[in-house]
């Protein structure tokens, strides 16, 4: 046994010893940095902060470098950090209303107070490649995701959504601050889970499961509304604390979030009149195609609270939420290469015994009918 043990541990550092080999590359071309990866890779870098519930650019570009670029191991990397460092208190709920916004787009109005404001987007490109990109470039630096100086609109960028709020076609909701809110990270959740789980547990999930859960809401497997994009907005906003020894609120930073808010038209349950409901996604950095997934996946989530009853996929909070970590998942995918030698004994051992139990029954079968007269 101790040798098997031996060997088992020299045959591991040798794949590790490949692993690294394979993460290198050709060492005839210079190595790719943290840097470079956390300011030309900024989308992958923030998909991997959002699911991985880290914001840290740095430590996400470092995982990714070290995954090979595989995201959901990165994210997995991430929370695993995550996970050793010490909790010294909670920040305020950021305040979007005031996000130093570089992006800001609706679907429901042409003219909205304030404009659309297109910022860095693939939307209109043609989707060609761009062979010029084989080449390597040195330009000046250009501008990050966030919001810049020459950016920022003088005043706070009123909502697509307050419009129609204004007109009471909308929903209105609870203020948030007020509420109680539970962690995920903390307790375990429980099923039904209240919108705050929910939320949380949409951030943190799979770009990839969220964005098929949305499509399939948009194909009729959770409503017969059409959604709409009341607004996306990708911006800057400040992150407050309130340290026990000051008793006031103080910045101690900014991040770049991403925002959405999907409206849909609601007939009413009978206690209130028919109006446009929402659905809600926010996510850290960049990810306009998550958190419009989020968004719609959030509001397929609601129908307890809207009077419905959940008749689809994207409605099950079970299914959902139970299966939209990509840690958790790839966890339990991947851990069916590891050695199950034992269990599948038993297994082949089971299948023996049916077998052979199949073979006897036919053979009696067979001899029962040869007996019968002809």
């Amino acid at each position: 046994m101790y040798v098997a043990v031996k060997g088992g541990e020299k045959a591991i550092e040798a794949a590790h010893a490949l692993m690294d080999a394979k993460r290198r590359g050709n060492p005839e071309i210079p190595e790719i940095s943290v840097a470079q990866i956390m300011e030309q890779m900024r989308l992958a870098v923030d998909r991997v902060m959002a699911e991985g519930s880290l914001y840290d650019p740095e430590l996400a570009a470092l995982a990714i470098k070290q995954a090979c670029g595989d995201l959901v191991e990165a994210v997995f990397l991430v929370r695993a950090y995550r996970t050793t460092l010490p909790r010294f208190g909670f920040s305020s709920p950021v305040n979007t209303d005031r996000m130093q916004v570089s992006r800001r787009v609706s679907a429901i109005f042409k003219d909205l107070p304030g404009g659309q404001m297109l910022g860095p987007t693939f939307d209109y490109t043609h989707r060609l490649l761009n062979f010029d990109l084989m080449k390597t470039q040195t330009a000046p630096p250009s501008p990050s995701f966030g919001a810049q100086p020459e950016d920022m609109p003088p005043e706070p960028l009123c909502r697509a959504s307050s419009l129609l709020e204004q007109n009471g076609l909308m929903e209105s909701e609870p203020d948030g601050p007020d509420q109680p809110v539970g962690d995920l990270t903390r307790e375990p959740f429980g099923m039904p889970a209240a919108r705050d789980i929910r939320l949380q547990n949409l951030a943190r999930g799979d770009e990839g499961f969220l964005l098929a859960m949305a499509y399939s809401y948009q194909r009729g497997f959770g409503t017969d509304k059409h959604p709409f994009v009341g607004e996306i907005r990708m911006g800057t906003v400040a992150v407050e604390i309130t340290p026990e020894e000051l008793g006031f609120p103080i910045v101690i930073g900014d991040i770049v979030i991403t925002e959405c808010t999907m409206v849909n038209a609601h007939a009413g349950d009978g206690t209130a009149p028919p109006r446009f409901v929402k659905g809600y996604g926010l996510t850290f950095g960049c990810c306009e195609r998550k958190a419009m997934s989020m968004s719609m996946v959030d509001r397929a989530m609601r129908w307890s609270e809207l009077g419905g009853e959940p008749l689809y996929p994207v409605q099950d909070h079970e299914f959902v939420l139970r299966h939209s970590d990509n840690v958790e998942a790839s966890g339990f995918v991947q851990h069916l290469k590891l050695p199950h030698y034992v269990d599948f004994q038993s297994e082949m051992a089971g299948m023996r015994q049916m077998r052979n139990h199949f073979s006897s029954k036919t053979t009696e079968d067979r001899h029962h009918g040869n007996d019968k007269p002809s």
